[in-house]
């Protein structure tokens, strides 16, 4: 599982360390030594590859038509393979990089069977929006134990 948030850098040639806990949760559970990272909502979504099978396979399981087109275009075309360098590094895509405006100050948080990263500032209103989202159903937290 991934849960936590860590602030980062992207370096110059477009690597981003993925926290030590992270890199081991990832070792454990799926014996992977790669994430596969795509476009999701103005950030970037890493998966194990493992997870990443299951969601192409439950993509090509949709019947053909615009939704099943939509997310082959937008969410599996762009995906990309990152394999971890020796300080626990990925490489990004450019395309990647631009499409979630990493510059520089990135955030990486644990999202239990994926990873986020983010643009700081995308991060930070992201956030808001989910809080405000969350706020308006103090019920539903309630019965999840929040």
């Amino acid at each position: 599982m991934f849960y936590g948030e860590f602030n980062n850098t992207v370096d110059l040639k477009g690597r981003a360390s993925i926290p030590a806990t992270f890199r081991d949760a990832l070792r454990q559970s799926a014996g992977d030594e790669s994430l596969v990272v795509t476009k999701a909502d103005g950030g970037l979504t890493a998966y194990p590859l493992s997870v990443w099978k299951k969601i192409c396979e439950n993509v090509l399981a949709l019947p053909p038509g615009p939704k099943r087109e939509a997310n082959l275009r937008t969410r599996v075309a762009p995906a990309r393979e990152c394999r971890f360098d020796r300080q626990g590094r990925i490489q990004i895509p450019q395309s990647l990089r631009e499409y979630a405006a990493l510059e520089k100050d990135i955030v990486v948080v644990g999202m239990i069977e994926k990873i986020e990263i983010w643009n700081q500032q995308r991060h930070a209103a992201a956030t808001g929006e989910s809080e405000a989202l969350l706020r308006d159903d103090a019920q539903g937290q309630a019965d999840l134990g929040f």
